[in-house]
């Protein structure tokens, strides 16, 4: 059984893990509500754990002096001369348990050193059966002496930014600055984040950023400034890889002041969306140039995510393979199954296997899988969307994942993107447009880019524009060798009467793709209106003239 049980309430659980880890790291077998069975009843279990805990860790908050369970718990430890009572957010316990000492931890950012923490470590070693002291910085190596270790994901932390203004007032907007980026951050669960209270304590100590990524254990760094002049202030931004110091993505934000929280919110969330796809990128990189040998899940994941955007058939099929040798690895990575699931509804959807059945059954059990793995992660349940919008044909379900996920994180670029493909599929060409065209404003040079301006390209076509879709379509045609934009060209041109360069998409379509254009169609565009509209440009292509064929007017 745990040396420490820990109860708390649910609204300071990034609070509570903190606490739990750093006792964790002081040896101790900690026990929180987060590791339940699914096979016996909470309550026998929870019951059994305060039993045998030999000390029972109170959080105290707002919610939990309120809480029958957190009273309860109290209570049980009080009775067995086992409680160490802290607070969080400054609320103190509530009668009886006010009459014993708790340890004041708001705004504790993992300071060994902390008074409070100091009185929480005593406590519990004193119960558990230790030292009855808390350890030393003198007796222990620093933060700064022993680098932490990298995490398993990518990692960043964010700087105190930069006062340029000569006005010290202006610095609580710069510290507001970081603690939105944070925050915004802190919603995309494919990067793990230090939080801002660490963060915060460089400030003013002119620790370079690989310095401040060493004691952090982090890969990224972002840096800042903020410039006030008149009514305008100018923020400037920079990433930084730790590993060699390379600025990897810079960017200038610059507007009035008049709303200031409204506008840290804009560039928190402007930041996030950059920072996401950039990190990523850079970590494909580093994968890819990595030897094939001994790679970890993580590592096949990265190394398939670019072969299949390239919606290249056979590059396609080596993404599969590596994402299945990542699940393989980790059954439970939600990114992967995700990636494995799109991989199958591609090959579905293009014809590219004899056995499409097989890929479509294969690809609804994987996208299932992702969802239950990863079911907070914004990217993963845009990706399962996507899947089950073709494989389960249920538009509805598909919406209601989106707009979870840019709930979960609204800077998600490839969350819109995927909205964008789901909407133009299902015919609502407004909604799309606007959808991609706000995935290039979060990451207007990533990879996602020419899929992008090929789904406005789809969507114009679907609306009868033909002439400005023909572009969008031929720009997404140069960066991938896939099918779709050939075909929709091919339609394009034949509305358009341009015979020549029809038959050139059409042969081009068919090259790539064996898939007869009536089932590509009926893959592609769910609307009956907007499908006979890209059937009658087919025909055209084609030689032949539908007699209530449209015309780019």
């Amino acid at each position: 059984m745990s040396d420490v049980f820990i109860s708390y309430g649910h609204s300071t659980l990034k609070q509570t893990l903190q606490v739990a880890d750093a006792l964790r790291g002081l040896g101790y077998d900690v026990w929180l509500d987060d590791q339940l069975p699914a096979h016996r009843a909470y309550t026998d279990v929870i019951e059994e754990r305060l039993k045998a805990a030999k000390a029972i860790v109170v959080i105290w908050s707002a919610e939990a002096a309120k809480s029958h369970w957190v009273r309860a718990e109290a209570n049980t430890a009080l009775e067995a001369n086992t409680l160490v009572q802290l607070t969080v957010d400054g609320v103190m316990p509530p009668m009886p348990f006010n009459q014993i000492q708790c340890a004041d931890l708001a705004g504790w950012t993992g300071d060994i050193d902390a008074p409070g923490w100091r009185k929480v470590v005593t406590s519990v070693a004193d119960l558990v059966g230790g030292t009855g002291a808390a350890p030393t910085s003198a007796a222990a190596p620093s933060v700064a002496d022993a680098p932490l270790p990298m995490p398993s994901k990518p990692s960043i932390a964010v700087m105190p930014f930069a006062n340029l203004s000569g006005d010290p007032e202006q610095d609580y907007f710069a510290d507001g600055m970081v603690v939105e980026i944070v925050e915004a951050l802190s919603r995309i669960r494919s990067i793990f984040v230090i939080a801002s209270g660490s963060s915060l304590s460089f400030k003013g100590k002119g620790i370079g950023a690989q310095e401040a990524a060493r004691q952090l254990g982090v890969r990224y760094v972002l840096e800042g400034s903020v410039r006030k002049a008149g009514g305008r202030v100018r923020i400037g931004v920079q990433l930084i890889d730790a590993a060699d110091g390379a600025q990897i993505w810079t960017h200038r934000f610059e507007d009035t002041l008049e709303d200031v929280f409204a506008l840290q919110d804009s560039v928190a969330l402007a930041v996030a969306g950059k920072i996401e796809p950039t990190v990523r990128q850079a970590e494909i990189r580093r994968a890819s140039a990595r030897p094939t040998d001994n790679l970890s899940s993580y590592d096949l994941y990265l190394r398939a995510i670019p072969l299949q955007r390239t919606l290249v058939r056979a590059n396609m099929l080596e993404a599969l393979d590596l994402a299945s040798r990542a699940i393989t690895l980790d059954p439970d990575f939600g990114p992967a199954l995700a990636l494995a699931a799109i991989c199958h509804r591609i090959i579905m959807v293009n014809g590219w296997s004899d056995d499409l059945e097989g890929h479509h059954r294969l690809g609804l059990e994987l996208a299932h899988r992702a969802l239950k793995a990863a079911g907070d992660d914004a990217a993963v349940l845009a990706s399962v969307a996507a899947s089950l919008d073709f494989l389960e044909d249920d538009y509805g379900a598909a919406v209601a994942l989106l707009e979870r996920a840019l709930t979960l994180n609204p800077g998600c670029a490839s969350a819109w993107f995927r909205s964008g493909i789901v909407r133009v599929r299902a015919g609502g060409t407004d909604a799309a447009i606007e959808n991609f065209r706000t995935a290039l404003r979060l990451d207007p040079l990533g990879p996602l880019q020419p899929s992008a301006m090929g789904g406005i390209g789809r969507a114009l076509f679907q609306q009868g524009r033909f002439s400005e879709a023909v572009p969008l379509l031929k720009e997404h045609a140069q960066h991938v060798d896939a099918p779709l934009p050939q075909a929709f060209l091919a339609a394009s041109y034949g509305h358009l009467a341009q015979s020549g360069e029809a038959q050139g998409a059409l042969a081009h379509y068919r090259a790539l793709s064996s898939q007869p254009l009536d089932a590509f169609a009926a893959n592609w565009v769910r609307d009956p209106a907007q499908r006979k509209l890209f059937l009658d440009g087919i025909a055209m292509a084609e030689g032949k003239m539908p007699p209530d064929a449209a015309t780019d007017g």
